[in-house]
């Protein structure tokens, strides 16, 4: 089979790597290019908020000691000073941490966990200088004075900035520092302090090249990857869509059904159902189609080809002859009765073979309906000396379509009168037996031999084989076909020579 270039499995490989491709620039840009950017703006945010922390507290007689605690947290340089930028306090990252060692105890311990404890039987060590990462000199009484760091560089134009603010709020933002301003009433001050908080921006270079060189090899791997799965996912996708539309064109064919193996998901598994049913009534249409031409063409032709003959013979023989002439006309007036009335029944048998939809249903009483039918045929067949003798039980009530039903009946009816023997007898009877409603319509004819009774439901059967008097042979087809709607039951006795019984049996409401 050709591939075309719109197929469904080379779109879905295509949308499936684009995918991949769109989530793997993303990530570039979010993990390389805008890394920088959330960075400084995450530690900005943290600077601020560290910031309004220390003035909601800078009355606290514990200010040193909080302070320090979110310098350490936040990794923030802070500086208290006044307005001549003196310095009151200061505290950065490892303040607390060097203010722990001195007191003997880990920064995560109990202050009753002390470290270095000089052992007994150790001998007394030298006093040694400070450390490096320590500035400051050793008092006179042992005691370590430790120097504050120095300010800022542009510390001076943050107080500046400071001074000219409405709200006693500013900030400065050069390409490596950020830093955040406030006046504080600091506990122990006389009078307004300057609260100074820096942090160090761009400080991720590094681990954006490591990102980049880690996320290049992670890239590849999974476009790679990607690729293969996309192609895997189309040709499991495509398959079955393949199977269903090879399954499409051959809808009502007689070839053997297309394999299509369900399972895959539930959508094209219903598709498969419905096509499978597609197939069947298209299927079903053309043999009835067929069968309609091949069997029913000659009961189209004999009447019309008699109505043709008996006209001509009007026009070029009996037309001076009024009594020929008037037994023509009514040959004529016959056959196409009996065309219109083979035309009907075709109509309706394949209305009732060929509808998707369920008929109507309703409750229908039984007595009524079977003794409107025997009514119009004693009317319609009385004159004629037809005697019709009625055995019908009262409120008998189905679950049903009354106008299918009486049709069902009437066509009984019609075949026992084209069938009745010379006393012109039928007899009507319905009954109830065992929860189920029994009519039976009976006549004194011909009868029917014992192997054609399972043949005389047949379409056409009749009229072909048996050389009945009915129209069409489609009139115990339907009866049938209506009976099968209702899920009922048709049945037929016969004795050559002494008559027939038809019978229709069905579940009572």
């Amino acid at each position: 089979m050709k591939r075309k270039t719109g197929s469904f499995r080379r779109k879905l490989l295509v949308y499936f790597v684009f995918f991949t491709a769109v989530i793997f620039t993303v990530l570039w840009l979010l993990q390389t290019v805008f890394l920088q950017s959330f960075y400084n703006g995450m530690l900005i945010r943290s600077t601020v908020s560290t910031a309004e922390k220390i003035v909601s507290h800078s009355s606290d007689s514990d200010i040193g000691d909080y302070i320090d605690e979110l310098s350490c947290e936040n990794s923030i340089l802070v500086f208290v000073t006044d307005k001549d930028g003196n310095v009151l306090y200061s505290s950065d990252e490892y303040k607390k941490m060097h203010r722990l060692r001195d007191d003997g105890e880990k920064p995560d311990m109990k202050p009753d966990e002390k470290l270095d404890e000089k052992p007994d039987d150790m001998p007394d060590m030298p006093d040694q200088p400070p450390p490096d990462d320590r500035r400051g000199q050793r008092m006179n009484d042992g005691s370590w004075q430790e120097n504050y760091r120095e300010l800022p560089l542009n510390f001076r134009g943050l107080v500046k900035k400071l001074e000219s603010s409405e709200n006693g709020q500013a900030e400065l933002r050069t390409d490596d520092m950020y830093i955040c301003g406030r006046y504080i009433d600091y506990y122990g001050s006389d009078e307004q302090a300057v609260l100074c908080l820096g942090t160090t921006l761009n400080a991720v270079g590094s681990t954006v090249r490591i990102l980049r060189v880690q996320l290049l090899w992670v890239t590849l791997l999974s476009v790679v990857i990607a690729f293969v799965l996309a192609w895997f996912m189309a040709r499991s996708f495509s398959r079955p869509i393949s199977q269903l539309t090879e399954k499409a064109h051959k809808l009502g064919e007689n070839s053997g059904d297309v394999s299509y193996r369900e399972g895959f998901c539930s959508e094209l598994d219903e598709l498969s159902e419905t096509l499978d049913a597609t197939s069947d009534k298209l299927r079903r249409s053309r043999e009835f189609q067929n069968e309609l031409l091949a069997n029913v063409s000659h009961d189209l032709r004999t009447p019309l080809t008699m109505i043709k003959g008996y006209a001509e013979m009007i026009r070029d023989i009996s037309r001076e002859d009024e009594k020929q002439c008037a037994e023509d006309v009514a040959v004529i007036v016959d056959e196409a009765d009996r065309l219109t009335a083979l035309v009907n029944e075709i109509l309706e048998y394949s209305e009732l073979r060929m509808t998707d939809a369920e008929p109507v249903m309703s409750d229908v009483d039984l007595a009524e309906t079977v003794g409107t039918v025997v009514d119009n045929f004693s009317n319609l067949y009385s004159k004629d000396g037809f005697t019709f003798e009625r055995d019908i039980t009262e409120n008998v009530h189905i679950h049903g379509n009354a106008s299918r039903l009486g049709r069902a009946v009437y066509n009984l009816m019609d075949n026992a009168v084209r069938h009745a023997g010379d006393d012109k007898w039928i007899g009507v009877k319905l009954r109830t037996e065992g929860g189920r409603a029994v009519i039976e319509v009976s006549d004194h004819g011909e009868g029917i031999a014992p192997e054609e009774l399972e043949r005389i439901w047949d379409k056409y059967y009749t009229k072909r084989q048996r050389e009945g008097k009915g129209v069409s042979g489609l009139g115990l087809a339907i009866v049938k076909q209506t009976v099968t709607l209702h899920k009922g039951e048709c049945s037929a006795e016969s004795e050559a020579g002494r008559g027939s019984t038809f019978r229709i049996v069905l579940n009572m409401a």
